[in-house]
This record gives C-alpha cells, sequence and structure tokens, in this order.
C-alpha cells in the first residue's frame, strides 16, 4: 500500500483543483455547453454510483465479514454507508445558503452586462460558495484517498468523476467574486483555493486513519465513502445535470460512466 501513496496524494489534489478548470472556462469562454455539462455531469454520477455500489461497499462487506462474522460485519457495513450519507447531508444542512455551491452558474453569467466591482452582496457570496466548496469537498479527498490507496485503478476512476464535478464549483466561485471586484486573479484564485480542501482531507486520512488503518478500519472507511459518493452523485451532480439541460442526456451520461466503469473494472480483474 506504501507504492501507492504519491499516487493517491496526486489524484486528490489533481480532483480538488478541478475548480480552478471551472474558473478558466469562465474567464476564456463566452459560452457554456449546457449539453457538454450534462451529459459529463451525469457521466461522473454513473461512474460514482456504479463503483460505490458494485465495487467499494462489497470490499468494505469482504473486509468486516472477514474481522467480525457474518452478522456484526453486514450490520456494520450497512452502518458505515449510511453513516457516510449522514455525515455529507450534515455538511450540507449546515453550509449557509447564500454560500451553496449548487446553485447553478454559466459563462454567460460572468460576461453579462453591468458594472463589475460595484456589488459587495455578491462577493460575499462568492466567498461564501468558495468556504462551503472547501468544507465540503474535505470528506471528498478522504474518499478519493482512500481508494486510490487501496486500489489505484479505482482511485482514478473516482479521481477523475470528482473532478469533472468541481468544474461546475468553479464557475459559481468565479462568477460572482468577479461580478463584485472586476478581478478575475481573485476570483481564480478563490476558486482554485477552494479546491485545496481535498489533498488536506487526504492529508488528514494520512496522518489521523493510516496509523489505526487495519480491516476493521478500513471496511467502515470504504462503506462510509460508498454512502458519501451516492448521496453526492443523487443530491448533487444529477440534479445539477438535469438544471444545465432538459433532455435525457443526463441518464445517457449516467448510464454512459456505469458502462465504462463497469468494462473497466472487468479489464481489471
Amino acid at each position: 500500500m506504501t507504492e501507492n501513496l504519491l499516487l493517491a496524494f496526486g489524484l486528490t489534489l489533481f480532483a480538488g483543483l478541478a475548480t480552478g478548470i471551472g474558473s478558466v472556462l469562465a474567464f476564456f469562454t463566452s459560452h457554456t455547453n449546457t449539453k457538454f455539462l450534462s451529459v459529463t455531469l451525469g457521466f461522473s454520477a454513473g461512474v460514482m454510483i456504479y463503483v460505490s455500489m458494485i465495487e467499494i461497499f462489497a470490499k468494505a462487506k469482504v473486509a468486516l465479514v472477514d474481522a467480525l462474522g457474518v452478522g456484526l460485519g453486514n450490520w456494520l457495513t450497512v452502518g458505515g454507508f449510511f453513516g457516510g450519507m449522514l455525515l455529507i447531508a450534515s455538511i450540507d444542512k449546515f453550509i449557509p445558503k447564500q454560500g451553496n455551491p449548487h446553485e447553478l452558474k454559466t459563462v454567460e453569467d460572468m460576461h453579462a452586462p453591468g458594472s463589475k466591482g460595484s456589488q459587495p452582496d455578491l462577493l460575499k457570496m462568492g466567498t461564501f460558495t468558495a468556504l462551503a466548496i472547501g468544507i465540503h469537498n474535505f470528506p471528498e479527498g478522504i474518499a478519493t484517498f482512500t481508494s486510490a490507496l487501496q486500489d489505484p485503478a479505482l482511485g482514478i476512476a473516482i479521481a477523475v468523476a470528482i473532478a469533472i464535478h468541481n468544474i461546475p464549483e468553479g464557475i459559481a466561485v468565479s462568477v460572482p467574486v468577479y461580478f463584485a471586484t472586476g478581478d478575475k486573479k481573485r476570483a481564480f484564485k478563490l476558486s482554485f483555493l477552494s479546491g485545496l480542501s481535498e489533498p488536506i482531507g487526504a492529508l488528514v486520512a494520512y496522518l489521523f486513519l493510516m496509523p489505526f488503518l487495519n480491516d476493521i478500519m478500513f471496511g467502515i472507511i470504504f462503506a462510509a465513502v460508498a454512502g458519501i459518493m451516492v448521496f453526492i452523485s443523487l443530491d448533487e451532480l444529477l440534479p445539477a445535470a438535469k438544471r444545465y439541460d432538459e433532455a435525457h442526456l443526463s441518464i445517457y451520461g449516467l448510464i454512459g460512466g456505469m458502462a465504462v466503469m463497469a468494462l473497466s473494472l472487468l479489464l481489471f480483474i
């Protein structure tokens, strides 16, 4: 597992800093390809749901059943799964509404008419959004890191899925901050920094969870990771994909993500 450490950190950093890609898109393009975002967000949800229910949950169950027996192992797996959901739902609940990172923003908002640098409420909203995304991405960093540490192929799939879903979040930070300040550098910096919480989550996992990582701890963490990713997919990715495009593109993306994930898992058997 030690040889996967650098890869796990690198993948977590890549996933987190994808918020900066959202900023770059907002600054250097004049049109949001909503159909593309709808498909890719659906694809990301498909990857997360499939890999969580088919691979991660199953690995957690095997580890806990082997360590604790059939009865307790199964109960603890289910408890960890719903515990992960409860954790991410609690984080969502305590994030201020004015900093909701899932409020839909497009590149067109960046270029809308109106004076820049004269809207302090927008600066507050953008700052809150950056903070909210930072808090929200922390457990995602733990999820990416622990998955990559256990199985690099699994970690790559999760990192890519999380990176895709971080792109619209980068736009959500950049648009209000740029409107409030007229400063692209400041907007990019806030967007970029909001993604750093994911590698910080990885560092916390390494410092505080790794010393206690045995089969039981691994099983509980993996079960919770599965719950976190299913919740993110159902609560964030699919609704956002639907809002970007009213057609069935998000569902096609979802099915495509599941199929690609299934194929990649079969190839690595």
